[in-house]
């Protein structure tokens, strides 16, 4: 199988994102599970179905230009090259001294935003650090750790030890990496409107920032289309977070993350990964999902 993903990794990108769609297409039309799920949470947060349609052929291009950005040799440089909109905003919050949050959701390709930001960022100002849960297959699990061994990445487990590992690079005033709609488990989280439905939502993203006073930036790889490569789009975060860690100030933050998660979305809502399961119950003693 590892020889199999060096195969891939080795083939053209407009190849894999061509057989990527044909395998988004043939995993929905296979599974009534996956099926009703992408069809229930494409409802649920208003979005027509011509316009969520091209998102199931992007799911299947996730996973097929996985092998093509994780077995990438580690002292070459992504190609094609990255398209970048909004990296000013990165130099402005590094002149400050402090650190960056990077915000993404499960939109486009958010395996490359952190090797972007790595090539682009880290010989000036440290490394980015990024939450990540060990696959449970030990074979994935091989395969995406090397991913991640890379120049200008460090990696954070799902835990407290990661937590505290993150805080540390931020006061370094280096920068880290979260999926703020990634369901964290039971106890790290609290319930909160997405898309009009309350959903288990992190709280460590506004802790983070509250705690260190770094610069949150929402980002996302943009999938071009036709195997072009990728485009990385950062803004700003449009919301004051409140101060404080009382229930009532992480239940606002996670409110107001959750808003800036959904205006992402919604703008390009044929890349966002609507079979993921994000109203999901928390599992007890688990790391994040």
């Amino acid at each position: 199988m590892l020889n199999f993903f060096r195969w891939l990794a080795r083939r053209p990108l407009w190849l894999l994102h061509a057989t990527g769609a044909l395998l988004g297409w043939l995993t929905f039309c296979l599974s009534p599970t996956y099926r009703r799920r992408f069809r229930e949470n494409v409802q649920q947060a208003g979005v027509s179905p011509a316009a969520a349609r091209p998102a199931i052929a992007q799911a299947g291009r996730l996973v097929m230009e996985s092998p093509f950005l994780w077995m990438r040799p580690a002292d070459e440089p992504i190609r094609p090259p990255v398209a970048w909109s909004g990296d000013e905003l990165v130099a402005q919050a590094f002149a400050q001294g402090r650190g960056v949050v990077y915000l993404t959701p499960h939109l486009g390709s958010f395996e490359i935003t952190a090797q972007a930001l790595a090539e682009r960022f880290a010989a000036e100002f440290g490394p980015l650090t990024v939450l990540f849960r060990p696959a449970r297959k030990p074979l994935l699990r091989k395969v995406m750790d090397g991913a991640r061994e890379r120049p200008g990445i460090a990696t954070a487990p799902a835990s407290l030890a990661g937590v505290r590992l993150m805080i540390r690079a931020l006061r370094r005033g280096e920068a880290v990496g979260l999926l703020p709609d990634q369901v964290p488990p039971d106890g790290m989280g609290v319930w909160a409107p997405f898309f009009g439905k309350p959903a288990y939502t992190m709280t460590l993203a506004a802790r983070l920032i509250q705690q260190t006073g770094a610069v949150p930036l929402l980002i996302w790889g943009d999938r071009l289309p036709d195997g072009a490569g990728f485009a990385v789009r950062i803004s700003a975060l449009d919301a004051q977070l409140p101060e404080g860690t009382d229930e009532a100030a992480q239940a606002e933050s996670a409110r107001l993350i959750n808003q800036a998660m959904e205006r992402l979305i919604l703008e390009r809502p044929g890349q966002y990964l609507w079979g993921y399961n994000r109203y999901k119950q928390p599992r007890k003693n688990a790391g994040f999902d």
